[in-house]
């Protein structure tokens, strides 16, 4: 499970790497037409590593995110609050967005998850640490959005070395 895990963040770790130039190219050219607004949503968040000590067990639980989008620039600030019965993460987040389509992004970005209760359970691990985020939205219907990504945590388990990571999916309103 672990050298699984390893070798799926390391692809999309090289993944992010491989494409980023192309997006910083594609920046210069100032696309404004791409999937633009602000939106608040719910779903669900699924924390699937375990630190190996007490108190860090892959959590199920769910996610309130949000995303306003800074006009006319190809970032975007987000926060997200992962929880489970035990904990809360909450986790701001400066993103760059790139267009897919009219109605989608795919995002990436980094921010830091702050624990509501220290050495307790959250979908993102149990301690505060820093936090790589990639991730899809689109709008499927009016002011009606889908979103999901990928939080990793960097070193997000008291007395372990071990990395947490969280995969969120919701559904969103756009204002």
């Amino acid at each position: 499970m672990q050298r699984s895990l390893n070798r799926l963040i390391m692809i999309s770790v090289v993944s992010v790497m491989a494409i980023a130039p192309t997006l910083m190219a594609n920046s210069a050219t100032a696309n404004p037409a791409r999937f633009d607004g602000s939106y608040v949503g719910a779903g669900v968040a699924a924390g699937v590593t375990n630190g190996g000590q007490n108190n860090d067990a892959a959590t199920l639980g769910g996610n309130i995110q949000g995303r306003i989008a800074v006009p006319n620039a190809p970032v975007s600030v987000r926060g997200a609050v992962l929880f489970s019965g035990d904990n809360a993460a909450i986790v701001p987040t400066v993103t760059y967005d790139q267009r897919i389509s009219d109605n989608a992004n795919i995002y990436a970005g980094v921010g830091y998850s702050f624990m509501d209760r220290a050495n307790q359970p959250s979908p993102l691990g149990n301690r505060e640490s820093v936090v790589i985020t990639l991730g899809a939205e689109a709008e499927v219907a009016r002011r009606v959005v889908v979103y999901g990504d990928a939080k990793w945590g960097i070193n997000a388990y008291e007395n372990s070395p071990a990395d947490a990571l969280s995969f969120q999916a919701g559904v969103g309103y756009r204002f």
